[in-house]
């Protein structure tokens, strides 16, 4: 049934509908549950999309020596489902989370993670970290001192802002790290960080395909 909803849905979105109203129709019409429809608006795209990203998508080596504007709840919500084994290689070639969560929420394991972060952009060699974070999300000043401790800690030149729209402000950068589609859609480069620091700590996430086949009945 999930296989027939995401064909119909992947139909929809080739022919230009909204993804929202492809995927409320979709999901209304197999009555799907709540886990299901998250999955489906999480990693399905059209072919165009997927195409788009693709050409913008970066390596490690095309980072080097850049300015990389950072999602910094992005990456750390993606991170840390990464590392719990929540998150998703999804049809974009973007890794995503699939949690049900908002909002970041800050608890030890995040000076782990900003470390973990912070090491790779120096393994990187970026020429300049700017990272972003909503300041309306509960004790983002804290995470915003803990950026910059860690930032200098491995050596990065960088600054970290809190601003009321992270994504107001990325779409000014030519080079992105975030898995969200709006503001890739108006810059020229993304880079998939969380994926990258995953990969190095032996982390790969499962990709859509075999996590839709997985919640096939047998």
């Amino acid at each position: 049934m999930l296989i027939e909803a995401y064909r119909d849905i992947k139909y929809l979105l080739n022919r230009g509908y909204r993804k929202s109203v492809a995927l409320n129709f979709v999901a209304n019409h197999y009555r799907l549950g709540k886990e299901e429809r998250h999955l489906l608006a999480r990693c399905v795209f059209s072919d165009s999309w997927i195409e788009e990203v693709r050409r913008k998508l970066l390596s490690p080596e095309e980072v080097m020596g850049k300015v990389l504007g950072i999602d910094g709840f992005n990456v750390l919500i993606t991170l840390e489902s990464l590392l719990e084994g929540r998150a998703i290689l999804c049809e974009d070639g973007l890794v995503r989370d699939l949690k049900y969560q908002g909002k970041y929420r800050v608890s030890g394991r995040t000076p782990e993670l900003l470390a973990e972060i912070a090491t790779a952009l120096g393994e990187l060699g970026v020429e300049k970290a700017v990272v972003f974070y909503g300041k309306s999300t509960p004790r983002s000043g804290e995470v915003k001192r803990l950026t910059e401790e860690k930032l200098k800690e491995a050596g990065v030149f960088g600054e970290v802002r809190l601003v009321k729209s992270p994504d107001f402000e990325l779409k000014t950068f030519e080079i992105v790290a975030t898995a969200d589609t709006g503001v890739i859609a108006k810059t020229i480069g993304v880079f998939d960080l969380p994926a990258y620091i995953g990969k190095k700590l032996g982390k790969t996430p499962p990709t859509f395909v075999e996590v839709l086949r997985r919640w096939e009945p047998s």
